[in-house]
Formats: structure tokens, C-alpha cells, sequence
């Protein structure tokens, strides 16, 4: 391999990995890609190179395009700190690269006083405060905060049910200290719209022009709004639509504030966002690149001055992503969500501890919870390089896409009166439930699979328990986790030994895949797979009498294995009067052998699991009745 010329001024030398390696062209690269492809295909079905290019393309929710490979091509990058933002705010401080920011909602003003402490000794450096109902007590704010030093931790409140006293509890626990109002930061939480969203209701403004005002007067540090979009993340919002709601949110903020007399400049200043950080670890670092870019070009539409146009980030680890079962996967969910959050350029982070959809979190994990940001921030280095991601010919791809996508909604939503306007019409809500049952759809068909919910569940799971929250009345966008349908299955056969017999047919090198993906099926409903291996006709029967008084009964095996056993495995199945014979597989596979239907890949599980379900339910009412 030549090795490339050495660097001038004695510089050390620069290795250039594709050095020595002749330069592939896009089309040449097509004709290799189909090479493979080609091999498991038949001779009539064989592609040319853009046929395969076309069959490795694969396509994000919301409809962006994921190709095969991404070539590279001229961009200007920009610096962070400068127009269009899309790198940041500017370089980070490698001692605090992000504010790792724990979020607090124990009612129990005592538990939260201790937990906060705890949490400022050992990591943490800002306090997020959900207040109201379902929260602290806003006039417990000043207790749970008595531990404090403000002037070093910012604080945030938020609330569902009463966010100007909450903002208000803020303020008076900051008085009572005593502080420099100067030197304190954090947010005072108020985002109308995203109440109304969240609730219902009609968002009132009218708070917003006094707290900015408080802000730009006295607590100089602080921000007076924060535009939290993770309801519409959690109504079934693709990330395309989530910015694209963040900026109309924004926008409907900022003019009413210019109407009211504050320049959109300290209006900029004033305003912050949140945003859902998921596991999908690319899109969530391009969605806060693109958010900053589309935000900025905001700001200079309305000729604010460049310093003011980079949005300030909080990024939260999604509610929708996580699971009530197998809760230990939360924990590899979050951690690639933070590292996201971490390498598209957030400027505080909060990761929710892997039981929170659960309850009220516990010591553990919470220490787990922002053990996951000190390791990320301190020992993997991510965040000593500016926008480690920039440059990704995906990513920049990726960036460009969801920034455009995002820009072509947030124009319709503000040619049709904005945020406010777009809830009150309900053309938020369409759009969304559209987001929502197509997500639900690939969710169902384990398109996009939830490990240890929908694929690999783990079998006699107790859960864990938890103090339950409390609620509030929520009127808005229904809002619902990806793995509350599958939760809801397991539910079902949560109080009782519900078990299907799997003739597992032939060879174990016959049955074994089929028999574990059944298993794996079955799991997801918490319904026990009863194995009879059936490697002979002469297995038939004795393993049919095994299987007595089943309704349902499933065949695995391979197509060799049901040509062998099949046909006499259901023919004893009938006539020992189970009801319904399903085929791991294709029924194609069986030929004229009589059954019931397939279980296979790429089929909607939920409603196979759900009809499954009723039957087992028929099956048993009919046989308590015959008992009786």
C-alpha cells in the first residue's frame, strides 16, 4: 500500500485510510451490491444494480428515505456557535459538556429534598421540578429545594395542572435564599400550548409577557418558556413533525411577546426546548442538528441578532421508547438515547430512570440514571470534539432531510395561524393519529421490534412494583407508549398458567428455528409454548394424548419435516377435537393437509396474539361450564 506524503511544516504524519484503495464509483458499486443480492434470488427475480440499490433502501417513520450507502459530496459544514447553528452552540466545556439534569415528581417533599441532594453530591448539576397534581406541590417547592445552592444548580420547574404557580414557587424559593438574582439559571417552565396539548383546553399567553419580563429585569440567567414537544412525541409525532411543532410552538410564543412589546431578540433569549431523545441513535442527533438549524433561520427572518438564534436543548429520554416489562432493557435504550442527545449537541440532558413508566423511581435508579450521563460525558470523551457527528455524509444527508421535512409542515401549520390554531382545529391530532397507526402498524408487525417486549420476552417475568403516580385528567392528544399494546396481552394471562401445545415436527435440525420463534411468539402474550417433538409417525399419538383438551395447537418444523409429519399429526389433532391447527410458516408448505392458518414472519402479532387469546378464553369458559 503507498503510503500518503508526509505532512509539511514537520507536522505529524496524516494516515488516510483510503489511501492504497482504487476510488469505486457509485454505478460500480450498484453492480457489486447486486452481485450479492443475486445470490438468493432466482434467475427470474434477479436485479440490476439500481434494483438493488432500490431493494437496500429502507425508510425511517414519517417517510425519509435511508439508502444503502451515502456518498461523499461538498458541503460547508459551518463552526460551532455560528450561523446556521446545525453544530451547536459553540465548543463545550469538557469538565461540563451538558447539564445532566434529574428530573423530581415525588409528592413527598421530604423524599424529594433527600433525593435532590443526593443526586447534586454524586453528579448532578441542574434540577428539573415537575410541580402540581400529579407532582410537588408548588408550595412545597422551597422545601424540596432547601438543600440548594442556586446560584450553582439551575433550576426548572414544569406542571400539567397549574404552571403559573409553579413558575411562581420557583421564584419565591429563589427570593427566600437570598441569592444574586444574576448569577441564577434554570427556566420557569411556561409553555401554554404544550399544556393544551397535553390537557386540552385553550392555551392562555397572557402569563408570558410578565415572565419574560421578570427574566430580562431581574433573573437575568433565566428562561421564562420552554417549548416541550414530548407530548407530541408521545401522541405518535414522527421527528420530522416534532420539530416542525417546536418551531410553530415557538413562533405563535415569540409573536405574541413582539405584539406585547418585548423584541424578538429577548424573546429568543427567553425561550428553550425539549426534546424526546429515542434509541434510533442517528435520527435523534440529526433532529437536534436540524432543530437548531431551522430555528435559527427563524431568527433571521425576523432579523435577530446572530448571538440570539441558537436554540438551547434539553434533551429527555423518550416515555414512549420504554417498557412496564423486561424493564432492564430501558436502561440500553436510554444509553443510546443520552449518547445521542450528547453527540447532536444537547445542552442538558435528562435520562428517566428504567422503571419510571412503572412509578416513582428508587435510589438505584436514579444512580443509574445519571451514572449513565457522568460515564458518557466523562469517560467516553464524546463530548471533547464539537458535533463529533458532523461530517457523516448520513448524518449531514439525514440532518438535511428531517431540517426540510420539518420546514414544508411547520409552513403549512403557520400559513393555516400557527400552533394554537392547528390544536383548535384538530389538524394536529389527524396528523399525528396518521403518524401513530403507522407506527402502530410496524410496531405490530415487529417491524420495529421492542427487545424483551415483542421480541425475546422474557418468560415467567413477575414486574416490578412501584408507588404509582398521580394522574391528571388528560383531555388533549392521547398520548401512548410503543409497548402498551404488547403490555396489555401479557396482562391478560398475567393471573393463570396459559399454555398452547407445539408439535415441534421431525429432526431438532428440522423444527428447532420454527419451535423457538413460536416460543418467542407466544412469549409476547405471557402464553407458555408446551413442546411434543414428534420425530416418527409412530410419535403421533402419544404425543397428541399429551396435548388432550387443547383447543388450539401449533405445527414447526420445515417444509421437509411437514411433508414427512403433517398430515398425520393433524389428522390426530382433529380427531382428538382441537378446534383450530395453525402451521409455523407458510401453509404452502403443508400442501393439502388441512389447517387453520400461519404463523410467520412479517404477520400483525397483536391481533394474532389478541384472537389467540379469545379463543384460549372461549375454550376455558366452555370448559368450566361443561364441568359445572
Amino acid at each position: 500500500m503507498t503510503m500518503p506524503p508526509e505532512s509539511p511544516s514537520g507536522a505529524d504524519d496524516v494516515l488516510s485510510l483510503a489511501a492504497g484503495f482504487p476510488q469505486v464509483e457509485p454505478d460500480a458499486w450498484a453492480d457489486m451490491a447486486a452481485a450479492v443480492v443475486n445470490k438468493s434470488r432466482a434467475d427470474d427475480a434477479k436485479v440490476d444494480g439500481p434494483g438493488a440499490v432500490e431493494i437496500l433502501t429502507s425508510e425511517l417513520p414519517g417517510g425519509l428515505g435511508v439508502d444503502p450507502i451515502y456518498w461523499s459530496r461538498e458541503r460547508s459544514l459551518g463552526l460551532p456557535g455560528a450561523m446556521p447553528f446545525t453544530r451547536g452552540l459553540g465548543p463545550r466545556d469538557p469538565d461540563l459538556p451538558w447539564h445532566v439534569c434529574q428530573l423530581h415528581d415525588d409528592p413527598d417533599a421530604a423524599t424529594s429534598r433527600k433525593a435532590v441532594l443526593d443526586d447534586l453530591e454524586r453528579g448532578v448539576s441542574a434540577v428539573w421540578l415537575h410541580v402540581g397534581d400529579d407532582g410537588i406541590a408548588p408550595g412545597d417547592v422551597a422545601e424540596v429545594l432547601g438543600d440548594v445552592m442556586v446560584d450553582l444548580a439551575p433550576v426548572t420547574v414544569s406542571s400539567w395542572t397549574d404552571q403559573a404557580g409553579a413558575a411562581g414557587a420557583l421564584i419565591a424559593a429563589w427570593e427566600a435564599k437570598g441569592v444574586d438574582p444574576a448569577v441564577v439559571g434554570g427556566s420557569l417552565g411556561h409553555d401554554p400550548i404544550g399544556l393544551a396539548a397535553a390537557v386540552g383546553g385553550t392555551p392562555d399567553l397572557a402569563p408570558l409577557a410578565d415572565a419574560v419580563d421578570l427574566c430580562t429585569n431581574r433573573w437575568t440567567g433565566v428562561r421564562a418558556i420552554t417549548v416541550d414537544t414530548r407530548v407530541h412525541h408521545d401522541a405518535g409525532a414522527s421527528d420530522q413533525d416534532e420539530i416542525a411543532l417546536a418551531l410553530a410552538t415557538a413562533l405563535d410564543y415569540v409573536r405574541h411577546l413582539t405584539d406585547a412589546g418585548v423584541v424578538a431578540a429577548e424573546a429568543f433569549r427567553r425561550i428553550e426546548f425539549r426534546i424526546a431523545a429515542t434509541a434510533d441513535q442517528f435520527v435523534t442527533i440529526a433532529k437536534l442538528r436540524a432543530l437548531r438549524r431551522t430555528w435559527a433561520r427563524i431568527g433571521e427572518v425576523l432579523q435577530v441578532p446572530q448571538a440570539d438564534r441558537g436554540a438551547r436543548v434539553h434533551a429527555v429520554t423518550s416515555w414512549r421508547m420504554q417498557t412496564r416489562t423486561d424493564p432492564w432493557v430501558n436502561i440500553l435504550r436510554d444509553t443510546i438515547a443520552c449518547l445521542a442527545a450528547s453527540a447532536g449537541g444537547a445542552d442538558a440532558i435528562t435520562v428517566l430512570p428504567y422503571d419510571h413508566v412503572l412509578g416513582l423511581p428508587t435510589p438505584f435508579s436514579r444512580r443509574i440514571a445519571r451514572n449513565t450521563q457522568s460515564i458518557l460525558a466523562s469517560e467516553s470523551n464524546v463530548a471533547r470534539v464539537a458535533d463529533p457527528a458532523g461530517g457523516s455524509n448520513y448524518v449531514e444527508t439525514l440532518t438535511d432531510d428531517l431540517a426540510r421535512a420539518a420546514w414544508s409542515w411547520f409552513g403549512e401549520l403557520d400559513a393555516a395561524g400557527g400552533a394554537a390554531a392547528g390544536l383548535s382545529s384538530g389538524a394536529i391530532a389527524e396528523r399525528l393519529a396518521r403518524a401513530r397507526a403507522a407506527r402502530d402498524t410496524d410496531l405490530a408487525t415487529l417491524e420495529l421490534p421492542l427487545t424483551g417486549t415483542s421480541t425475546f420476552p422474557l418468560a415467567g417475568e413477575k414486574l416490578l412494583e412501584r408507588t404509582p403516580r398521580a394522574r391528571v385528567a388528560a383531555r388533549g392528544l392521547p398520548r401512548s407508549r410503543d409497548g402498551q399494546v404488547f403490555e396489555d396481552l401479557r396482562a391478560r394471562t398475567a393471573t393463570g398458567d396459559v399454555s398452547v401445545p407445539v408439535f415441534a415436527l421431525g429432526s431438532p435440525r428440522e423444527h428447532t428455528t420454527r419451535v423457538s420463534f413460536v416460543a418467542n411468539l407466544l412469549g409476547v402474550a405471557g402464553v407458555r409454548p408446551e413442546t411434543h417433538v414428534v420425530a416418527t409417525a409412530e410419535d403421533v399419538a402419544a404425543a397428541v394424548e399429551g396435548a388432550k383438551g387443547a383447543s388450539v395447537a401449533i405445527l414447526a418444523s420445515s417444509k421437509k419435516g411437514y411433508e414427512a409429519l403433517a398430515e398425520p399429526t393433524v389428522a390426530a389433532l382433529r380427531a382428538a377435537g382441537v378446534d383450530r391447527v395453525l402451521v409455523a410458516g407458510s401453509t404452502s408448505e403443508v400442501g393439502d393437509v388441512p389447517v387453520d392458518g400461519e404463523v410467520r414472519s412479517g404477520m400483525d402479532v397483536v391481533a394474532f396474539l389478541d384472537e389467540l387469546l379469545d379463543l384460549l378464553d372461549q375454550a376455558g369458559a366452555q370448559q368450566a361450564g361443561a364441568n359445572a
